[in-house]
């Protein structure tokens, strides 16, 4: 498990020291399945009361929720409302029209309307995040290509994954230990799924503040967090 030594992997969370082992993978397609890839690269790994985190990415791609933007038809809405993005180094979220034009398809043009009136109208007050509140379905895991973005994924957008906190139930069962679905990126954490609601949300967050899976070719989709 000796990957990521760029990043410090111990980590202090509300006065106890906890480790962080991020686990390098293959590329996973949508012909991998979830539970054979964290069998091969975690299983044997683990040890009683860690936890596996998961990035959201390979989740949404082992279920078919990636596709190439070639394929992608942008439409009217898509290209007028990109336009109000803001657009941020660290990811392209909705700032492509080929994210926007999934966000309109997996939640409905109406509510991505409605989501972005309620925004405009508070964004005077200094509101941030109405947007993706108001819209929900995980829109806020959609994402796009990047220059840094591993190949054939420099040429994908991809939705967030479908049914998380299942996902994350499934795979704690096969494991026998606490399963994370996580959005994070060098601005912040977004924790889409948990096996458990006793693992805390807050506690999540803390753990990957820093990011220690990395934004560019690290290609390690998992990480085992471990008290040290």
């Amino acid at each position: 498990m000796n990957t990521n030594t760029n990043k410090n992997l111990n980590i202090i969370i509300d006065g106890t020291a906890w480790s962080r082992f991020p686990l390098k993978t293959h590329i996973i397609k949508d012909s991998d399945k979830m539970i054979d890839v964290v069998k091969k690269y975690a299983k044997a790994q683990l040890k009683p009361g860690d936890l596996l985190f998961i990035s959201e990415r390979i989740v949404a791609i082992s279920q078919g929720r990636a596709y190439p933007i070639k394929d992608i038809k942008p439409g009217f809405l898509a290209k007028l409302l990109v336009r109000f993005v803001h657009k941020s180094p660290y990811g392209i979220g909705l700032g492509s029209p080929w994210t926007m034009q999934l966000a309109v398809k997996e939640a409905g043009a109406c509510r991505i309307l409605f989501a972005a009136f309620a925004s405009a109208v508070t964004k005077p007050f200094g509101m941030k995040g109405v947007f993706y509140r108001v819209v929900g379905k995980n829109i806020n895991a959609i994402d796009g290509p990047c220059a840094y973005t591993l190949p054939p994924y420099n040429e994908y957008a991809k939705l967030g994954p479908a049914r998380p906190n299942e996902v994350a139930k499934e795979l704690s069962q096969e494991l026998g230990c606490g399963v994370v679905i996580i959005d994070a990126n060098d601005l912040g954490v977004a924790i889409l799924g948990r096996s458990s609601q006793d693992i805390s949300e807050d506690f999540c967050k803390k753990a990957f503040k820093d990011n220690p899976l990395g934004q560019t070719n690290e290609q390690t989709p998992l990480c085992i967090v471990r008290k040290a």
